[in-house]
């Protein structure tokens, strides 16, 4: 049997080979360009549905490629006129006047141009059936032919429709619905001419370790700083306030801490101007310290450090500037640029420098909008409420937003049927900066989502449409991460930063793995070490590895459950190691193109250990409860104290009450023997796992 190559094909037909292409993966024809080829017989089926059986004269064919398509569909072999002949019957004569008849309508039919049928954005099988004016049976049966399996509400795309339009003989013109970049586009150039730039106040974020005093601190400077409100009006909590210091307004976001901070971040918001670092003069630098430093910095904030608790007997604001200065926050008196204000948030003392220094910071950062425009900016919270339904906290960043105005929020769109500030006032215009509860939108956003204020409802229901539209393709397509098995490629495309996350068992583990990754040499790729810590990995981790697009290196220590859930929803590549040396060289592998994994680990289940027995003979048995999936007799066991790998080995006996088992699922008991460990704890976690070989795809 011969074979036909596509551009072959595409000549007989008249075609140009793109749109063929398109017909034939519709048709599930796999071909992948011009040169394919496809078996005789297919290719006759294809020339015989397109052509409905028409063979066109070998001149038409070769001619073909340099017609337009419609021109080729339509033309048809042309009969040559037959004299009447004057020796036939009434009938003949009347039959051959009919058809000289036809044959002049037919001929002025042709002359007369068609008219154009204008199809704009999305058109479905129903909406073209009544615009041409035909049964969408019909239509569906001609999808059929094609191959299409279709309904009535099915979108039809532009070679469907152009491909429908050949076989109705009608001529269209197809208008591109404009996408969320157009229509945002045309927004802003109506903003454009309204350009205003005023001065704006800060919006300020407190971070810091849970113990330190962060709360203390905001209700002190609420208690003393927060405009007035009226009398016997009650302070409305919408997570934001505002305070006023020397005439000057200052916007605290009041979040629960820098998971919260960075969760937003990860969405694509930037709501922080400056971040205040709350540190403890008493107890100093934490872990938690740590993490709101590389959070804060990860966002590009510019940090002020508050030293709280300076009225405690044991206090010690030296020892706190040491050891910042360590992790690269060196106060001005020391030659560095990191602003440090000794407050206390009990006696309320240093509240007023601090204030000034945050107004310092914002004046040197010459913050800046647009007071003439429509509002846009950020879901600071959001809820359902029984007696006002959805009710967002927004924060004002740019333009004015008032009542009556449309408004977007995600996907979801709005018109603001009333506003209350942080004070419980109703107001009727918010400014920028300014944090605002609204009503009236028809569902809740999510924290994080970006809102618009546009005069054009018509407008705002086609971003919000379109921006559902992305959410829905997202849910079916995630976002790609980086890994380390794509790094190399992402390189290629002169994607040059290695954002990471080291977390290990100790501070000198952390150490050693930071300089010798920091070590590794490439003219294109620069590592970066964002945060550095001790301990499991954590659901903040992983947020600000989302955040930050980065990879997280593990030594020695093991994802939390819940960081692992988090992880693979937001499609975090955490990488797990026992040796320095295998680390190193899987960042080397990646940067250069070379890294092939070769075996994937796969968590089967996680049981704690809640009473050891010593039994002669056998050592140590774990009566153990399975929290999460299964134990299985065969899985390698790995042994997790306070978030930190003690031993690997395999299970030498499995037992439900005296019986030997194969598996145990959750929420059962069991006993679980070692091989070769019986350093086993009450409170310890027992992980099973197996390593599955990773098949190339």
């Amino acid at each position: 049997m011969g074979k036909v190559r596509v551009y072959e094909l595409a000549k007989d037909l008249g075609m140009n080979s793109k749109k063929l292409i398109t017909v034939l993966r519709e048709l599930n024809v796999d071909v992948k360009n011009h040169m394919s080829t496809m078996d005789e017989d297919v290719a006759k089926r294809i020339l015989d549905m397109l052509t409905k059986g028409e063979k066109k004269p070998l001149d038409v064919q070769t001619d073909a490629a340099d017609k337009s398509t419609e021109a080729v569909l339509e033309e048809a072999p042309v009969k040559k006129k037959v004299p009447v002949n004057k020796q036939v019957n009434k009938k003949n004569v009347k039959e051959g006047r009919k058809a000289r008849k036809t044959a002049k309508l037919n001929q002025e039919k042709q002359i007369t141009p068609e008219e154009v049928l204008l199809l704009e954005g999305r058109v479905t099988v129903g909406e073209l059936a009544g615009r041409i004016n035909k049964p969408v049976s019909d239509i569906l049966q001609k999808l059929l032919e094609l191959g299409i399996i279709s309904n009535i509400n099915q979108q039809l795309t532009e070679d469907q429709l152009e491909i429908l339009a050949e076989m109705y003989k009608i001529n269209i013109k197809i208008k591109a619905d404009p996408d969320e970049e157009e229509l945002l586009n045309i927004i802003e150039e109506d903003e454009h001419d309204n350009k205003v730039l005023k001065a704006r106040p800060p919006v300020v974020t407190v971070l810091g370790h849970v113990d330190h005093g962060k709360t203390s601190l905001l209700d002190a400077i609420k208690e003393t700083n927060v405009l007035a409100t009226e009398a016997g009006g009650i302070t409305q909590h919408i997570g934001a306030y505002t305070a006023e210091i020397n005439q000057k307004k200052v916007v605290f976001l009041d979040t629960p801490g820098h998971e919260a901070f960075t969760a937003m971040r990860a969405r694509g918001a930037q709501v922080t101007d400056i971040a205040v670092l709350v540190v403890a003069a008493d107890d100093g630098v934490m872990p938690q310290t740590i993490e709101a430093i590389n959070h804060a910095k990860a966002a590009g904030v510019p940090i002020i450090v508050a030293i709280n608790k300076i009225d405690r007997p044991n206090a010690n604001p030296e020892r706190v500037k040491k050891q910042l200065a360590d992790v690269g926050l060196i106060p001005e008196e020391w030659g560095g640029d990191t602003i440090f204000v000794n407050v206390s948030a009990l006696k309320k003392e240093g509240l007023d420098e601090l204030l000034e220094m945050i107004l310092l910071v914002a004046e040197m950062a010459e913050l800046k909008a647009n007071y003439s425009r429509h509002a846009k900016g950020t879901v600071i919270e959001a809820k359902l409420d029984k007696g006002r339904g959805p009710v967002a906290t927004v924060l004002v960043q740019d333009g004015v937003i008032e009542v009556g105005d449309p408004i977007i929020c995600g996907n979801i769109y709005g018109k603001v049927r009333a506003m209350i500030d942080d004070k419980g006032k109703r107001i009727k215009k918010a400014y920028p900066a300014t944090p605002v509860e609204v009503l009236g939108l028809a569902e809740v956003p999510q924290a994080g989502d970006s809102f618009l204020v546009v005069k054009d409802e018509k407008l705002a229901r086609q971003i919000a449409a379109k921006r559902g539209e992305k959410l829905r393709e997202a849910t079916l397509r995630k976002v790609q991460r980086v890994s380390l098995e794509d790094f190399f490629s992402r390189i290629e495309d002169q994607e040059i930063d290695l954002n990471l996350i080291i977390k290990a068992d100790v501070q000198g583990s952390a150490e050693a793995l930071q300089e010798s990754l920091l070590k590794i040499e490439n003219e294109q790729v620069k590592i970066k070490i964002i945060h550095k810590g001790v301990g499991a990995i954590t659901e903040s981790d992983v947020m600000l590895a989302s955040a930050s697009n980065a990879i997280i290196v593990g030594f020695n220590i093991r994802p939390e459950a819940n960081a692992r859930k988090l992880a693979e929803k937001e499609q975090v590549d955490i990488r797990l190691y026992r040796v320095i040396y295998e680390a190193i060289e899987d960042v080397k592998a990646a940067i250069n193109g070379l890294l092939e994994p070769e075996y994937e680990e796969r968590i089967l289940g996680q049981a704690e250990i809640r009473q050891i027995f010593k039994v002669s003979r056998i050592g140590t048995v774990a009566g153990s409860y399975v929290l999460d999936g299964k134990i299985s007799r065969n899985a390698t066991m790995r042994v997790i104290r306070d978030g930190t790998v003690i031993h690997e080995g395999k299970i030498e006996s499995l037992k439900r009450f005296k019986d030997d088992v194969k598996e145990v699922n959750t929420g059962f008991e069991c006993g679980i023997v070692l091989e070769n460990f019986n350093d086993l704890k009450e409170k310890d976690i027992l992980e099973a796992f197996e390593m599955m070989k990773v098949t190339a795809t």
